[in-house]
């Protein structure tokens, strides 16, 4: 009796056949090739013919009382190689009438081969053994291939209704039961699923584990490859699958063709690599995730983390892929990451004896030649030398952007702009959403709050951002001094204050700081 699978389904492993209760009834010892028991068993074969090897394909287990090769040795050394050259997976020898003890010559041609031979020491009804067998290789193809289409139906249907990249990798977590990891061809993190513990245990490790998935399969980790038209760009990785291996390459099949249909189809606005940055820098800033947690997702992403001084940019009017052009030319290794509000999030990561001041300047300048503008506004933060203090420097240098974010006076700033830069606006930035701090902002600017009196608004802005300065003002409405004073009388009315009085101007630039920063 034969029992074919295709190569692609699951299998069991010698080890598993032997441990069969029906085979155990039968006394097995293994005599040689202890070392291979884990090989695929695809095929269960019943053959007394001396030239078998010629019948089989791969992956047979081989049934023999041997009868036909009793008295010759030759017979029975050339068997074994023949099985050897045919790839099976093992020969089982029924001891008896032709082989009353293990035959030396077969055992020591296995041993040479590396083929595990296994004697029955009690008759055994080998029909039993392929009936056992054949039950559990046809349950075993029958689960695979209802996993493999319940997966393929589940991640087509969140496909189809947009989902992103990170629910899909968790509904392969969810089938696979162990962590899933994305890299692009250089082993770099882009994106991962599965119980948190367990996969921030892969990243700590995941130098080695890179190595690993890059190279030969076992122990549980299955990869399948991302590309298309020839081209690959990435894969998926099955960390530490505890299934069948065959199953669980299936599974990694079907998660590689989705992921690479949700690619194709535009299933993001941005690429991986940028989702990956966004993910880790979010989780950053929010300081929702302790940051010794996200030390091994930084690791794994690519960024150096030992001994390293790390410095948090925060870029105003700044494109992600510009950002990302300007590291590579300056070869600064770093993270980028678009946050909200138009805000772009920096992580450098520096050797500790380089000048961190002068490198972020050397950035800014560098962007703001790239950009064209002088209007880029790069904020920083002191450069940071321990991981748990990134998160306070990132908020740090985002609120300093967020302070100087439409101001007029962003051009007279800084090329990197810091928090002793911010003065009085850092200071209302931070009190913009206290109810008092609002309540005054209205009353202060009570006149001028309607949406036909935002002209009057801006000159006043640009008045008291210039220092009073009425020239400077004028120039840049590009009206008359006549007719600037006339506005400015029409202000002081409306509000009911004297801009020259410095007590009230500066009531009144408060109340403004805030106002902006509250519309802001």
């Amino acid at each position: 009796m034969t029992i074919a699978l295709g190569t692609a389904e699951p299998a069991l492993s010698v080890r598993q056949v032997l441990r069969l209760e029906r085979v155990l009834a039968g006394e097995p010892e293994v005599v040689a090739g202890a070392d291979q028991l884990d090989r695929a068993v695809r095929w269960v074969h019943v053959a007394e013919a001396a030239d078998v090897g010629v019948m089989l394909s791969g992956g047979e287990m081989v049934l023999t009382t041997g009868v036909l090769l009793a008295g010759d040795e030759g017979k029975q050394a050339e068997y074994i190689r023949s099985l050897h050259r045919a790839e099976a997976a093992a020969v089982v020898l029924g001891l008896g009438r032709a082989f009353p003890a293990p035959p030396e010559v077969m055992r020591r041609a296995a041993e040479r081969c590396g083929l595990p031979m296994v004697v029955l020491h009690r008759p055994f009804p080998f029909a039993e053994l392929t009936e056992e067998v054949q039950s559990r290789l046809v349950r075993r193809k029958f689960a695979a291939v209802s996993l493999s289409e319940a997966v393929r139906t589940a991640l087509t249907g969140l496909i189809t209704a947009g989902a992103p990249l990170q629910r899909l990798l968790d509904e392969v977590a969810q089938h696979s039961g162990c962590p899933v990891v994305v890299t692009n061809l250089a082993h770099r993190v882009l994106a991962t699923a599965g119980e948190r513990s367990a996969v921030d245990d892969v990243l700590r490790d995941w130098e080695r584990i890179a190595r690993q998935a890059g190279g030969r399969e076992g122990a549980g980790w299955i990869r399948a490859e991302l590309g298309g038209r020839g081209e690959r760009w990435g894969r998926i990785v099955l960390c530490g699958y505890r299934g069948d291996t065959a199953t669980g390459r299936l599974l990694a099949d079907r998660a590689a063709e989705a992921l690479v249909l949700h690619r194709m189809l535009g299933g993001a606005a941005h690429s991986w690599e940028e989702q990956s940055a966004q993910s880790l820098l979010t989780d950053l800033v929010s300081g929702v995730v302790p940051a010794r947690q996200l030390l091994p997702r930084a690791r794994a992403a690519g960024l150096p983390v030992n001994r390293r001084a790390f410095v948090p940019l925060v870029v105003r009017d700044g494109r992600v892929g510009q950002l990302d052009r300007v590291l590579r030319l300056l070869g600064l290794p770093g993270l980028v990451a678009e946050l909200a509000d138009g805000a772009t999030a920096v992580l450098l990561s520096l050797a500790r004896d380089q000048d961190a001041d002068a490198l972020a300047a050397h950035f800014a300048t560098r962007l703001r030649s790239e950009s064209g503008t002088a209007r880029t506004v790069v904020a920083a933060a002191g450069a940071r030398t321990v991981w748990e203090d990134v998160p306070a420097g990132l908020r740090e240098a985002r609120h300093v952007a967020d302070a100087v974010a439409g101001s007029s006076a962003a051009l007279e700033l800084p090329v990197v702009v810091r928090l002793r830069d911010v003065h009085l606006r850092g200071l209302v930035r931070l009190l913009r959403d206290d109810p008092q701090v609002q309540s005054f902002a209205e009353r202060e600017l009570d006149g001028l709050l309607s949406a036909d009196d935002e002209d009057l608004l801006s000159v006043l802005r640009t008045y008291l951002a210039t220092g009073r300065n009425k020239s400077r003002t004028a120039q840049l409405h590009h009206v008359s001094r006549p007719a600037l004073y006339r506005r400015l009388e029409v202000i002081q009315t409306r509000l009911g204050v004297d801009l020259d009085d410095f007590e009230q101007a500066a009531s009144v630039h408060i109340a403004l700081l805030a106002h902006d920063a509250q519309q802001g």
